[in-house]
């Protein structure tokens, strides 16, 4: 019907018009963020779905860090492990060298001295041995516990004792033969001690290198799913942008037709 009261084909145009223009503002959005979901109207679901997924991705790769740092602090006990055993090794051959009688006493006083203050500097040493203010070797009491997850995930690791008290080696002397045979077996059991202490450490740091990798798969396997659910595809997103172009343009070609559709009815009035 002719009509000049109501353009029906020009409101019908302008609607169609302003679909292709959401659609068109809608891909432009997607492809300009790289998101599929930029906003909770895009999916509604699939919105909670990512941002409980990028919530466990962050846990995970904090996880991974506090991992990194626990395998900083074994690395730092067993640094200083490393130089107390040296000294050790070294008390052990001075007393060794002590117990034979081919030295003098004089010799063997020169040589305890030597022998008294590298127990002084195993002390010294395990005091220092920190980790952001923790003290790591100077006391069996206390642990840290790594925590990479739930409360279930974590590993403990327990400080030591690794002065020349808790080595039981403080009070030993070397200046004369008996005692520097004497001070050979308790050296073995503080060298014997140090050493598991190593062990532990070393094992802890093993376990929380692994840990590291398994959080580090975890956290891509959850990333490749939420990239399903959130990102763009940007070849179908491109073929809807340019069927959305075409559209607007027609759009815009017939709305104008549509407007000019009344003037043809002034040809009857005249």
């Amino acid at each position: 019907m002719l009509a000049i009261k109501n353009n029906i084909m020009a409101a019908n145009a302008a609607r169609h018009l302003s679909q292709s223009y959401d659609a068109l503002a809608q891909s432009v959005e997607r492809l300009s963020s790289g998101l599929r979901i930029n906003t909770a109207k895009d999916d509604a679901a699939g919105l909670a779905v990512r941002e409980l997924m990028r919530a466990d991705i962050a846990v995970l790769q904090q996880g991974a860090r506090n991992a990194q740092d626990g395998i900083s602090l074994l690395q730092t006990a067993e640094g200083g492990m490393q130089n107390i055993d040296n000294l050790l090794v070294r008390m052990k051959q001075l007393a060794e060298q002590a117990s034979t009688g081919t030295y003098s006493s004089g010799q063997r006083t020169i040589m305890n001295s030597e022998f008294t203050t590298l127990s002084a500097e195993i002390t010294r040493i395990a005091g220092s041995a920190k980790f952001n203010g923790t003290s790591l070797l100077n006391s069996a009491n206390g642990s840290v516990a790594v925590n990479f997850g739930s409360t279930n995930d974590q590993i403990t690791v327990n400080m030591k004792n690794m002065t020349a008290t808790g080595l039981q080696v403080n009070n030993l002397s070397i200046s004369s033969a008996g005692s520097a045979q004497a001070a050979l077996a308790t050296l073995d059991t503080a060298i014997n001690t140090a050493s598991t202490a190593r062990s532990d450490f070393g094992a802890k740091m093993n376990r929380l290198t692994t840990t590291v990798e398994v959080l580090g798969v975890q956290a891509e396997n959850l990333q490749t799913s939420e990239s399903r659910i959130s990102d763009v595809d940007v070849a179908t997103e491109m073929a809807a942008l340019t069927r959305n172009q075409v559209l607007a343009q027609a759009g815009v070609s017939m709305l104008a037709q549509a407007n000019s559709m009344p003037s043809m009815a002034l040809t009857l009035l005249r």
